[in-house]
C-alpha cells in the first residue's frame, strides 16, 4: 500500500471521504477563495461534499453565507465539480 492509499485510508476512517479530494481543498483554498477571504476562514472538514470552515469572527460567518454559491464555484474551479457542494460555517473559539 502507498503512502495516497494509506492517507486515503486514514481519511475515511475519519469519515473524511476521499482523501485525494480532502488534500486537494485544503492545499487549493487560497487560491479558490483569494488572500482575504483566507486569512479570516479555513477550512476544517471535508465529508461528502461538505466542508466544514471556520471564521475568526462572527461577522465572517454571515460573509461566508453570503457568498457560498461563489466560493462553491472557486473551488469547483479549482479542486474539480461535485467534490465540494455545500459549507458548513463555525466560529472559531477563541
Amino acid at each position: 500500500m502507498g503512502i495516497t492509499d494509506a492517507l486515503d485510508a486514514v481519511v475515511r476512517s475519519w469519515r473524511g471521504g476521499d482523501g485525494r479530494a480532502t488534500a486537494s481543498v485544503f492545499a487549493s483554498w487560497e487560491a479558490a477563495v483569494g488572500d482575504h477571504i483566507a486569512r479570516h476562514v479555513r477550512p476544517v472538514h471535508l465529508d461528502d461534499g461538505r466542508l466544514v470552515v471556520e471564521v475568526d469572527d462572527p461577522a465572517w460567518s454571515t460573509q461566508v453565507r453570503f457568498l457560498e454559491s461563489e466560493v462553491l464555484g472557486r473551488l469547483a474551479a479549482v479542486v474539480g465539480p461535485g467534490r465540494v457542494v455545500a459549507l458548513e460555517v463555525r466560529v472559531r473559539r477563541r
